[in-house]
């Protein structure tokens, strides 16, 4: 029998992004309890325990928004009454009406594959620059197959620069870091003849200004530089294959968010469709 362990593993490994959700305090009457995890997929797809239904689709919601920036969320899942509730400040509160009255909290945790980092080039730049990248988590490819990847650093000095340059453009990397002196950089990518779109995600002389002079500080400015780009300027994460976000709805009845999918509750009255989170919401709106 494959664990939630063994799950988060497998994606791991695969280098699929998933959220990994595990509820941290419960109170009763909730089905749920500490301890108990679920891993949530870009489809929205959930695999694993956390709560009932009404509090597995807040749960879905939240994780998606969670893998779209990347950051740590503490989903609190309350019914209309929450006084005897510790408060949790910066947490993220959903009240499910239809919940069975019992609390829950439930931390998500979304893992994202490391960014790849194309590497062209047998310097001690390269060198350098492959080593202090796998210390910050990246994924170092140096096939010079560049697909999936984030950015790529071409250290060749003087070697295999153009194709290495070219393959990353055609390979749709949105950050080619080129190390050469700006004015070799400018006439090297003169002779390429690219498009001013293509220019501008050639940078060169690679890395920011620090003053670097050894292979060891050069790969420092370069990283920073790319590190930067990820973090502050949204360059793209390596990109894998692309997943349609579910679409949302809003409940009628409770109005909680509502993932909809095949297994979703739904009814069409006067030409208009609705979602519901659960059967009993579903049958209170027909009945009525």
């Amino acid at each position: 029998m494959t664990t939630i362990a063994d799950r988060v593993h497998e994606l791991t490994v695969a280098r699929e992004p998933f959220v990994h959700a595990t509820v941290v305090r419960a109170q009763e009457p909730t089905s749920a309890r500490p301890g108990d995890a679920a891993v949530v997929l870009p489809d929205g797809s959930i695999e694993g325990f956390v709560g009932g239904v009404c509090a597995e689709s807040s749960v879905r919601a939240a994780a998606l928004d969670t893998l779209r920036d990347g950051a740590t969320l503490l989903l609190r899942v309350l019914p209309d009454d929450t006084a005897t509730f510790p408060d949790t400040p910066g947490a993220r509160v959903v009240v499910n009406p239809c919940h069975s009255g019992g609390a829950i909290e439930i931390f998500l945790r979304p893992v994202l594959p490391a960014p790849v980092l194309g590497l062209a080039g047998g310097t001690p730049i390269s060198a350098a620059v492959a080593t202090l990248a796998e210390f910050l988590d990246f994924k170092v490819a140096a096939s010079g197959d560049y697909a999936g990847a984030t950015a790529v650093v071409v250290a060749g000095l003087g070697k295999g620069e153009q194709d290495a340059i070219r393959a990353a453009l055609d390979a749709g990397v949105g950050f080619v870091a080129l190390v050469a002196s700006r004015r070799r950089g400018a006439a090297l990518l003169d002779e390429l003849a690219l498009t001013d779109a293509e220019r501008a995600r050639v940078h060169t002389p690679a890395g920011l200004e620090i003053g670097a002079r050894s292979p060891q500080e050069i790969a420092m400015s370069i990283m920073a530089e790319v590190v930067r780009a990820i973090r502050v300027d949204g360059l793209a994460s390596s990109p894998g294959p692309a997943v349609a976000r579910p679409q949302q709805a809003v409940d009628p009845v409770c109005g909680m968010t509502v993932l909809v999918g095949p297994d979703t509750p739904h009814a069409r009255v006067d030409g208009r469709d609705h979602w519901f989170c659960c059967a009993g919401c579903h049958a209170s709106f027909t009945a009525a």
